[in-house]
This record gives structure tokens, C-alpha cells and sequence, in this order.
């Protein structure tokens, strides 16, 4: 039986896969083989020997210590897609507050003072301080067209809106859910140039921190408006300030509020709902908890941020999971012991990347300790794990 911690609330879906003849789920677990988290910081958590991997019920994973987790053989999960569509239908919702000034409209109606006259008859007179925009017709920029970025792409087409996109990092199964009707632009200056709209949806890495800084929005034209649904630092704080007490920029609408931007003029900010719905939870749980069930029980990786994806059908009496770093001759070391110890190999399979790698191997014969041992003292390696029929 396995034991999985909790440092969130989960949604109860994740039952379904982690059922309790299986699995011991909760948050009082000790020495748990897993770690289910949500939002919590993890840098500075102390992390037992027996940890095997650790599943976010979310993308972001800069809250996870993950190339310190690798160093201790410890495989971190995110789920991308999962809560994609909540944040899709967020950003309609931001792409509207962004044109009209909707957010000071909702107050005053709420803070209306009857003394001077009539709501039906006063409201009339001052509608017009609301106006803006109509986002028909104009050009969105997606910067980021990954499993979000990609049906934001779409939804701005179906806005009638002209959409660029920009992601020089965008993999096959991304690309296949763009329309053919979006303008993929290799240069980010084309998409800053030309966008009414900009709206945001890349992790937070070295690359993005700040990647709407000064000279970024210098490039854009008078009167853009930006929304923020990724992280707070990949718009530089100071420059969207300034931008937006010159006129520069129209309108900020960000999911990451601070006192600073709370206190600025024309910033629509929600706190941090993202992709919070009850679906968007229910998916993401339900997708951690198949990646960390077939994890901990065949050794199978699906969406980890440290260690490739790997996945190899059962097959033999054992199977043998070894986390090494991406040094020559690792396969070469292990065959040897291999032999010496009479395990004989049915299948295999290894996939490297950057500087770590995963192998995987279907015996037909016991793995002793002796031969554990053996394994564990190759250099480089760094998790040795055995899983029995």
C-alpha cells in the first residue's frame, strides 16, 4: 500500500484513482512515497528518503524545489491542460474589462448616492465615462500558445477578432489545436507592433521573467491594453505602472494583484482565480493522481518537469527503474551487473534530458539486494527501484 500526502485541499476526484485498498491519502500521512500538492511553497520542505515523486493539481511548478527533487530521485508532475478551458473562460471576462471600464461602472451603480436623484435618471447622464472599445475587429496577441494560449487563440477568432501568435517553443500536440485562421509570428516585436490586445499565458522561467518590461511596451501601440493570466513577473511591475499613469497602456487586467497595482489607475485584478473552477480542480486532481498512480506502481512518467516522459507496457517478473545522470557509459555499467547476477532482460527502454536520464528494464528473474546494491554504486546513478508482478 501506498501513502500519499495532501498539502492542499484536493478535489475528491482524485478518488477515483487513488482508491483506499491502494492508497493512504491525507494530510496527516508521514513518510508518504507521494506528495499531492495544489498551491503550497515547497522550497525548504523537508523532503523524506522514501519520497518518490511529487504531483502539482495545476501547471505552475515555481513553487517546487524540481531540480532539487531530481538530485534526490524525486520525479515532479504537473498537469497541463487540465484547468485550460477555466482560464480560457477567464480571459473572456478580462478581454470585456479590458474595453469597457466596466469595474468602475459595477461601483458606481453600487455606491450611488440618491441624493443626487434618481438611479434610472442619473445613470443615463454619466454612462458615456464607461465607454470603450468594442474587441470585434481588432488584433489579439497570444503570447504563449501552449494548451491555454492555443484556445484563447480560437476564442478570439470567435470574438471576430484578428489573432497573432507567438511561441517559440510550441510543441506538435499544441500546434494541432490552433486554428489554421491564427497568424503565427516568429518575431515578438511583429505581435507587440500590431496588437490592440496582448494577453499572456507562458510559465515563469529565466526567459519570461519580465518579458513585458519597458522596452517591450515601448514597442506596442498608444493605447494597448494587456491581460496577465500567467504569472505576475512576466510583466515587469514598475514599467506597467509607468505605462499606465502616461496613458500608454489602457488597461491592465491581472490574476496578480500587489498593494502597488491595487493603488494604480485603469488595473482590473482578480486573486489569482486562474483556473479555478470545480471542473478545472476536478481535472487537474484526476490527471496528478493518474500520473502519480502509474508512476508509483509501473514506473511510467507522464508530464514531468525533471525527468523525460517515459512509458513502457509490463512485461516479465520485475521491472527496474533506474534515475542516472546523463553521463557515457551509464548503460554500459549496468549491463555487466546484469549478467553477472543471471537477470535476464525482456524489455527495455532510456530517455535522456539535459543532464538526466531514465531507464527502464522488464526482467524474467528476481533482483537480489546484492544486485540493488550494485546498481545503486554505478556513478551517476541516482534512484535504484524494483517493482515486483
Amino acid at each position: 500500500m501506498f501513502k500519499i500526502k495532501t498539502l492542499n485541499n484536493i478535489s475528491d476526484s482524485c478518488r477515483e484513482i487513488l482508491r483506499s485498498e491502494d492508497y493512504i491519502v491525507g494530510d496527516n500521512v508521514t513518510d508518504p512515497d507521494a506528495i499531492f500538492v495544489r498551491a503550497s511553497d515547497m522550497h525548504g520542505y523537508p523532503f523524506n528518503e522514501e519520497l518518490l515523486c511529487i504531483g502539482r493539481a495545476g501547471i505552475g511548478v515555481n513553487t517546487i524545489p524540481y531540480e532539487e527533487c531530481i538530485e534526490k530521485g524525486i520525479v515532479v508532475f504537473n498537469t497541463p491542460g487540465g484547468n485550460a478551458n477555466g482560464v480560457k473562460e477567464l480571459f473572456l471576462f478580462g478581454l470585456c474589462m479590458a474595453s469597457r471600464d466596466i469595474f468602475d461602472a459595477v461601483k458606481w451603480v453600487y455606491t450611488y448616492d440618491d441624493s443626487e436623484g434618481p438611479v434610472e435618471e442619473r445613470m443615463e447622464k454619466i454612462k458615456k465615462q464607461f465607454a470603450g472599445p468594442e474587441y470585434a475587429g481588432k488584433t489579439l496577441g497570444v503570447i504563449g500558445t501552449g494548451n491555454v494560449g492555443s484556445i484563447v487563440a480560437n476564442a478570439g477568432l470567435a470574438c471576430d477578432m484578428k489573432v497573432y501568435g507567438y511561441d517559440p517553443y510550441l510543441s506538435v500536440e499544441s500546434a494541432w489545436k490552433i486554428s489554421q485562421r491564427v497568424f503565427r509570428v516568429k518575431n515578438l516585436d511583429d505581435l507587440l507592433k500590431y496588437s490592440d490586445y496582448i494577453t499572456l499565458h507562458v510559465p515563469l522561467k529565466e526567459d519570461t521573467y519580465h518579458m513585458i518590461d519597458e522596452a517591450a511596451i515601448a514597442k506596442m501601440k498608444n493605447d494597448v491594453r494587456i491581460i496577465n493570466y500567467a504569472r505576475g513577473a512576466v510583466v515587469d511591475e514598475d514599467a506597467i505602472i509607468k505605462a499606465l499613469n502616461s496613458g500608454k497602456v489602457a488597461r491592465y487586467v491581472s490574476d496578480f494583484p500587489t498593494r502597488r497595482l491595487i493603488e494604480t489607475k485603469n488595473v482590473v485584478l482578480t486573486p489569482h482565480l486562474g483556473g479555478t473552477t470545480v471542473e478545472a480542480e476536478a481535472n487537474c486532481a484526476r490527471m496528478a493522481a493518474q500520473e502519480i498512480d502509474d508512476y508509483l506502481r509501473n514506473g511510467n512518467i507522464r508530464n514531468s518537469v525533471n525527468l523525460p516522459d517515459l512509458s513502457l507496457e509490463r512485461s516479465g517478473e520485475a521491472r527496474i527503474c533506474l534515475i542516472h545522470r546523463n553521463l557515457p557509459g551509464v548503460l554500459a555499467d549496468i549491463m555487466p551487473i546484469f549478467a553477472k547476477d543471471r537477470i535476464n532482460v525482456e524489455n527495455m527502454t532510456n530517455k535522456s534530458r539535459g543532464n538526466y536520464a531514465y531507464s527502464v528494464f522488464d526482467v524474467n528473474s528476481d533482483v537480489d539486494e546484492t544486485a540493488i546494491r550494485e546498481l545503486e554504486e554505478i556513478e551517476g546513478m541516482i534512484r535504484v527501484r524494483v517493482l515486483e508482478h
